[in-house]
């Protein structure tokens, strides 16, 4: 089964462009052999999937189609952004066994780990996203002006947006693991976080706008988890800074005594 697998580049290992573009295109490859499957189990299971979705709407609202496709399409596509929720951990993954050849051997060890948290910050980044902010966000934006209209919602609208909505709130909640990496990686301090904080702010309150999501109750509803979590990473990226530079300071000792 190994011979089947792409070879991991050691650390610091010289490697032609064509070698990476080899490796890239295997890590794309295990990726879609994983995603397949997933994609075949969310698609027979479609219908608990959608109605699992439909839930947060206010009871009073009714989804309707326009075309005679847009019932298969749209379970195609619910299915297909669940199949990449199912299969996150082995994205991420394939991600890190790209990027390893960057790290140092010592820390590759704790991958598992960063994993794990990553997919458990998704969870319930997707969790908040439906209990918290869908409900609230659905009631204002299907009631907004309702004496107006005669609001219908469009099955493939709707399901898009639930779908797309749960997916980035689960994304976004991965931040504390994408910027304690970039830490790790020297590509960011603690102390050059703590000085850009404000700007970080923005850009959070940006990211927030972009969301499916756009009315005012639900904006303020995701800008403060996000706001919460950049702040618990600036100080766990202080503790991890504390203990490397402990470990560097105990490294010649250790050596000394050797």
């Amino acid at each position: 089964m190994r011979r089947w697998l792409p070879r991991r580049l050691s650390h610091g290992e010289e490697a032609t462009l064509v070698e990476h573009l080899d490796e890239l295109r295997s890590r794309l490859v295990i990726s879609l052999f994983f995603i397949v499957p997933a994609f075949a189990l969310t698609f027979a299971f479609h219908e608990h999937i959608m109605e699992w979705l439909t839930s947060p709407l206010p009871d009073d609202k009714r989804i309707v189609t326009f075309g005679v496709t847009e019932p298969f399409t749209t379970s195609v596509k619910v299915s297909l952004i669940a199949a990449l929720a199912v299969t996150l951990p082995v994205l991420l993954w394939q991600v890190w066994s790209f990027l390893a050849p960057a790290v140092e051997p010592h820390f590759q060890r704790i991958v598992l780990l960063f994993v794990a948290v990553a997919t458990a910050l998704f969870a319930c980044g997707v969790l908040f996203m439906y209990y918290v902010v869908l409900p609230r966000a659905l009631d204002f934006l299907t009631n907004y002006d309702d004496e107006l209209y005669d609001i219908e919602i469009r099955a493939s609208y709707y399901y898009s947006f639930a779908a797309w909505t749960l997916l980035a709130g689960g994304l976004a909640f991965l931040m504390p693991v994408f910027i304690l990496g970039l830490v790790r990686l020297n590509v960011l301090t603690s102390a050059r976080l703590r000085r850009n904080r404000r700007m970080a702010f923005v850009l959070l309150l940006v990211f927030a706008i972009l969301l499916p999501t756009v009315d005012p109750v639900s904006l303020a509803f995701e800008v403060v988890p996000l706001l919460l979590l950049f702040e618990l990473s600036i100080w766990m990226s202080v503790l991890m800074e504390r203990r490397w530079q402990r470990d560097r300071d105990e490294e010649p000792l250790e050596s000394g005594t050797l």
